[in-house]
């Protein structure tokens, strides 16, 4: 009897770095949005695009361009703020990933608290689903974290893979994609759809893209980045292979 292979898994490309080389001198370029669609022609599975509070790379008129124009699936990340359940259940994206946002920091730190903030995300939660969209939430590979956004009816979780790809040693790196492993296969089994992202890499991204439970990774800053060296499609297409090929 042979055994089953894994669903394929999908590559959601990050685009806010090509709005922070844009809004380094201001105008129009690079334009976030043509690298979304040049993304979508070369196979990327999905957009995502954070809209900060700061406005500090994507803006709303990047996000209205990308709602309009992109026939793959946009994932709007946000803080999980009034302002921003306005706009997204305005604009409905496919989907909206909640991650924690503070001013000071350079990227996202951590995974969102869910258990710590159930009162706040309860009724913004409902509010996107009523809405149509598909509810995501950004979290560590914790076993409370992830039964919460259970109970509070997200979609998804999107396991945050930033002390995995930070870790200092093998011995480390092993440790933390255990983490990983065992909070994939918790999620799936309170009925969660599992995303992962954060730190990705060529080098780094096959043990998370092994992961049987894990249907998609979010990668932007790194994409983005050797972009510089090897151009956008290059980066898309070796990245889809390296994660195609971890998955069997």
């Amino acid at each position: 009897m042979t055994a089953s292979l894994p669903a394929p898994i999908r590559l959601g490309v990050n685009i806010d770095h090509v709005a922070t080389v844009r809004n380094a001198r201001g105008g129009t370029h690079p334009d976030p949005v043509k690298a979304a669609l040049l993304a979508q022609e070369t196979g990327a599975d999905g957009i995502t695009a954070h809209l900060r509070e700061d406005r500090r790379h994507i803006r709303d008129a990047d996000l209205e361009r990308l709602r309009a124009e992109l026939s793959i699936p946009l994932n709007m990340e946000m803080a999980a703020t009034e302002e921003m359940t306005t706009i997204a259940t305005r604009l409905r994206p496919h989907a909206c990933c909640l991650v924690p946002e503070r001013r000071q920091e350079v990227t996202t730190e951590g995974g969102l608290d869910v258990r710590g903030q159930t009162e706040s995300l309860a009724p913004r939660i409902a509010r996107m689903r009523d809405a149509g969209i598909r509810v995501s939430l950004f979290i560590d590979p914790d076993a409370a974290q992830i039964e919460t956004a259970a109970k509070l009816g997200a979609a998804v979780v999107e396991l945050h893979t930033g002390a995995y790809a930070d870790a200092m040693d093998a011995a480390a790196r092993a440790v933390e994609l255990g983490r990983l492993a065992t909070g994939a296969a918790h999620a799936a089994h309170c009925g969660l759809e599992v995303h992962a992202g954060h730190g990705l890499t060529y080098d780094n991204v096959s043990p998370v893209a092994a992961l049987p439970q894990v249907m998609e990774l979010n990668i932007g800053h790194f994409l983005i980045g050797q972009a510089i060296f090897d151009g956008l499609p290059a980066v898309i297409r070796h990245m889809k292979a390296v994660i195609a090929a971890a998955r069997t």
